[in-house]
């Protein structure tokens, strides 16, 4: 079974920092595009970045570009999020998700794995 499983979400103050972790299993670590996307109180979903095997790395949201960094460690089946100067609209619960192919994509129609989320609260 493919799992997707979300951590390192928290409460922290604006200009802080919080690296949250996707950790897969029930698939081949060598072949995927993985995409993290966010969605906050009474918004839409929006993709904020994803990294693929075949292409590399992927940003979607403009405002975050600088501030946030995707990686990955084949060896620990794990992608993660690095989310620096964090400001309080960056307030939302942070999602990872699994592309059908290994190609990213903005729409999250084209991902079909989806984690439970990760909390992710800023102050001001």
């Amino acid at each position: 079974e493919v799992q997707l499983v979300e951590s390192g979400g928290g409460l922290v103050q604006a200009g802080g920092s919080l690296r949250l972790s996707c950790a897969a299993s029930g698939f081949t670590f060598d072949d995927y595009a993985i995409g993290w996307f966010r969605q906050a109180p009474g918004k839409e979903r929006e993709a904020v970045s994803c990294i693929s095997s075949s292409e590399g790395i992927t940003l979607y949201t403009d405002s975050e570009k600088g501030r946030f960094t995707i990686s990955s460690d084949n060896a620990k089946n794990t992608v993660y999020l690095q989310l620096n100067s964090l400001k309080p609209e960056d307030t939302a619960v942070y999602y990872c998700a699994l592309a059908v192919i290994s190609l990213c994509y903005s729409d999250s129609y084209y991902y079909d794995t989806w984690g439970q989320g990760t909390q992710v609260t800023v102050s001001s």
